[in-house]
């Protein structure tokens, strides 16, 4: 909530700064709000994406291979344990100073920022769901869970790391984000983002 009213605070900045300038002919002024470089890193470091869902893991220490001998296996020796978690995620901009840039000229808004990655990842223990299957020689191990869980937020986590429609989408809240930003002068200018890491664009104008 304190998130989108700093957003929501720094967009009305904008727009007012804008309005004094076209009020008292001040290019200047205007110049100044396109080229804050720190309003324009608290707004992309505030533009971050949520995500939240659920991780499952299952683990067995019987498989079925076809054979007659699998039933009894698991009727006596079968442990098969499974978690689900619900998760918490936050996708964005870690702003380095080095990779952080403004500029602007007579057509364009270049705004040069760190790729979108994964900023936090947080499972929601207290509503964990679990279940299991134990066989009539299989006794009850609380170690058993505490390893699936460990397994469970290394496996998930890296799959979060790595997922690029997550990612896609930080870029695109971002992108939507800065264009309400700069949507004053988007009249007479272009807006573009570049991340680190990307091919880079052609020579500004």
């Amino acid at each position: 909530m304190k998130k989108a009213l700093y957003l929501v605070v720094f967009i009305l900045f904008a727009l007012l700064i804008f309005w004094l300038g076209k009020r008292f002919g001040s290019t200047n002024v205007s110049q100044q709000v396109i080229s804050n470089s720190t309003i324009v890193k608290e707004i992309a470091e505030l533009a971050s994406l949520d995500v939240q869902g659920s991780a499952s893991i299952k683990r067995s220490n019987i498989e079925n291979s076809g054979d007659w001998t699998d039933n009894l296996k698991k009727a006596f020796l079968e442990n098969t344990v499974w978690v689900t978690i619900p998760y918490q995620a936050k996708y964005g901009v870690n702003i380095d100073d080095k990779l952080f840039k403004v500029q602007m000229t007579d057509k364009k808004i270049i705004i040069s920022l760190p790729a979108p990655r994964l900023l936090s990842y947080e499972l929601k223990m207290d509503r964990m769901e679990t279940s299991n299957r134990k066989g009539w020689l299989q006794f009850q191990n609380d170690e058993t869970y505490t390893d699936v869980q460990k397994s469970l937020y290394r496996t998930s986590r890296a799959q979060l790391e790595n997922n690029p429609t997550y990612i896609q989408q930080s870029k695109e809240k971002i992108q939507k984000v800065m264009e309400q930003y700069y949507a004053p002068f988007l009249k007479d200018h272009t807006l573009e983002i570049r991340y680190d890491g990307e091919t880079s664009a052609p020579a500004l104008n």
